[in-house]
C-alpha cells in the first residue's frame, strides 16, 4: 500500500511539474518537433554530407590546402541546400606538418614499430636518434621523476592506458601525457618522448593529437595560451616563455606496439630505439570558419548557434571526428529550413576551422564576433562521433532548464534521458562562447568505442552507421527547432 501511495504521489508531482512547464512549449511547436524527429529518422541528408566530405575532400589538416578545399566544399554544400548568408570568416594560424616517421627497436630485439608524430612535435636530427628508452608507467611517474640527469640524452616513454567509457571520461586523464609529457621530458634533458597512444583500440593504428604549446593557441586565444603558460610557470619556473615551440620530437605508438615495449621492458633488457621524424612548423597559413543561416521570422537578431568542426587530422578522412558532426548539425538544420515557416529566432550553423590544432577557429569566431555574442541565446556542437544520442545536458537559466526538461520529454522516444542540468560543456568549439556567458546544451552520444577510431588512420566513412546518424539528426532537429521557435531566456541574469 505504501508503495502504491508513493507511486501515486510521484505521478501527481510529475503531472504538476509538466503543467508548470506546459506554457514553455506550445502544442504546435511540440507537434512540429515530433514531425522533424520522424523526418530525421528517415532522412539520409546527414549521411550523404559525411560521405561527400570524406570522399571528395578527404583529410583536412588545419591550414592545409585540403582544409581550404573543405571550406569551398562547405560553401557549395550550404548554398545547394538553400541556406542563407553563407560565408567564410578567415583567420591566420601557424601550420604544422607531420612528414614521415620511422621508429624501430635496435636492441635487444630488432623490429619496426608503428608510430605517429604528435601535433607540434619537432624533428629529429637528419640522421635520426638512436637512444635508450627510460620507461615510465604513467604520466604522474614522469612528472614526479627527479631532475637528476637520468633522462639526459635518453628517450622518455610514458605507458598510461586509457579506460573506455560511454561518456569518454577516460580521455581527460589519459590525455595528460599527450599534452604535457614533452614538457616534463624536455625539462629533464630527454632527447625525445614516446607515449602509448591515447585510445582504447587494440589495432596498430597510433593516435595522433595536439600537444599543448603556448604558440599554437596564442594566435587565436590569449586565454587558452595563458593556461599552458600557467602550467609551465607552476611546474617549470625556469621555462623560457619566448621559446614557443617544442624542441624535442614527440610521438605516439599504437597500442600493440606499446604492449611490445612494455614486454621488452619487463624482460629487464635495456631497450634502445632508432627514431627519425621530420615534423615541424612551416610558418603562417590561412584557415577559416564557414557559416550559414536560417534567418528568424520574428527575432532574427537572436541566434541559436549549432556547430561542428570542418578540419580533421591528416592520417584519415575524419568521418567520425568530425565529419559526423558536420552531417548531423547541417542535416538537422536543413530539415528545419524545409518547414512551411521559419523559427522565430535565427539558426546559425558554424563549421569551425582548425579545431584539432588548438580550437583556433573557435577562438577566432569569438574574437571576430565579439560585438554580437550577447545575441547568441543558446549554443552547442556535435563533436563526439556518430553514436546514438542518449542524454540531454545543459547549462542555462532556470527558465531554460525547465524548457529543456520539457523538450527532453518530447525527444524521449528516441531513447534520450535528461542529464546534468548544470553542465557548461556545449562542445570543444563552444568553450570560448561559454566562457563569455553563452548558455549551452549538449546531446551526448554513446562514446564507448569512439576512442577506438579517434585521431587514427582508421577514422573512415565505413565506420558511420546510417541509422545511428539519423537518430542524431532527428534529436538535433527537434531540440534546435524548439529552442529557435521559443522566446525563452536561456541566459542567467548575471550573464
Amino acid at each position: 500500500m505504501l508503495i502504491r501511495i508513493a507511486t501515486a504521489a510521484c505521478l501527481v508531482l510529475s503531472a504538476n511539474a509538466a503543467a508548470q512547464d506546459a506554457n514553455l512549449i506550445s502544442a504546435d511547436a511540440a507537434d512540429t518537433a515530433r514531425e522533424l524527429m520522424e523526418q530525421g529518422l528517415e532522412s539520409d541528408t546527414g549521411y550523404e554530407i559525411v560521405r561527400s566530405l570524406t570522399t571528395e575532400v578527404g583529410p583536412r589538416l588545419g591550414g592545409s590546402e585540403q582544409e581550404a578545399r573543405a571550406r569551398d566544399w562547405a560553401v557549395q554544400m550550404f548554398t545547394g541546400l538553400g541556406f542563407e548568408n553563407v560565408r567564410i570568416e578567415p583567420f591566420e594560424m601557424p601550420y604544422w606538418d607531420r612528414g614521415d616517421i620511422e621508429l624501430r627497436v635496435v636492441e635487444p630485439f630488432p623490429q619496426n614499430l608503428i608510430a605517429s608524430a604528435l601535433g607540434g612535435s619537432a624533428a629529429t636530427p637528419q640522421n635520426g636518434l638512436e637512444r635508450e628508452i627510460v620507461f615510465f608507467e604513467s604520466f604522474d611517474a614522469l612528472r614526479d621523476a627527479p631532475d637528476d640527469g637520468s633522462l639526459e640524452g635518453r628517450i622518455a616513454y610514458v605507458n598510461d592506458r586509457m579506460i573506455s567509457a560511454q561518456t569518454g571520461a577516460g580521455y581527460g586523464p589519459a590525455n595528460e601525457k599527450r599534452r604535457f609529457a614533452w614538457l616534463e621530458a624536455e625539462a629533464r634533458g630527454a632527447a625525445a618522448v614516446i607515449i602509448r597512444s591515447v585510445g582504447t583500440d587494440s589495432h596498430r593504428f597510433p593516435h595522433t593529437g595536439m600537444m599543448s604549446t603556448p604558440s599554437a593557441s596564442s594566435v587565436a586565444s590569449d586565454t587558452h595560451s595563458q593556461a599552458v603558460i600557467d602550467y609551465l610557470n607552476s611546474e617549470h619556473p625556469d621555462f623560457n616563455e619566448t621559446r614557443i615551440w617544442s624542441s624535442i620530437p614527440a610521438v605516439a605508438v599504437s597500442a600493440p606496439d606499446a604492449d611490445q615495449i612494455e614486454r621488452i621492458h619487463s624482460s629487464g633488457e635495456t631497450l634502445t630505439v632508432h627514431l627519425s621524424a621530420v615534423a615541424g612548423w612551416r610558418g603562417m597559413r590561412q584557415s577559416g570558419n564557414v557559416i550559414a543561416e536560417i534567418p528568424g521570422r520574428e527575432l532574427p537578431d537572436e541566434v541559436v548557434l549549432i556547430g561542428a568542426h570542418l578540419d580533421s587530422w591528416d592520417e584519415a578522412t575524419g568521418a567520425v571526428d568530425d565529419g559526423a558532426g558536420v552531417g548531423i548539425v547541417t542535416g538537422a538544420a536543413h530539415l528545419i529550413s524545409q518547414l512551411p515557416r521559419a523559427p522565430r529566432r535565427t539558426i546559425r550553423v558554424v563549421l569551425f576551422g582548425a579545431e584539432e590544432v588548438g580550437l583556433l577557429g573557435a577562438f577566432a569566431y569569438a574574437q571576430q564576433n565579439a560585438d554580437e555574442i550577447e545575441n547568441i541565446v543558446l549554443a552547442s556542437e556535435s563533436d563526439f562521433g556518430a553514436g546514438r544520442v542518449w542524454s540531454l545536458t545543459s547549462g542555462t537559466s532556470e527558465e531554460g532548464t525547465a524548457f529543456l526538461d520539457e523538450a527532453q520529454r518530447i525527444i524521449a522516444p528516441l531513447g534520450i534521458i535528461r542529464g546534468d542540468r548544470a553542465n557548461r560543456g556545449g562542445g570543444p568549439d563552444i568553450i570560448p562562447l561559454a566562457m563569455q556567458g553563452v548558455p549551452v546544451f549538449r546531446l551526448t552520444q554513446d562514446g564507448t568505442d569512439y576512442f577506438d577510431l579517434h585521431h587514427t588512420p582508421d577514422d573512415t566513412f565505413d565506420k558511420i552507421d546510417p541509422d545511428e546518424l539519423a537518430q542524431n539528426v532527428a534529436a538535433w532537429a527537434a531540440i534546435v527547432w524548439l529552442a529557435a521557435d521559443s522566446n525563452v531566456e536561456f541566459r542567467t541574469q548575471d550573464e
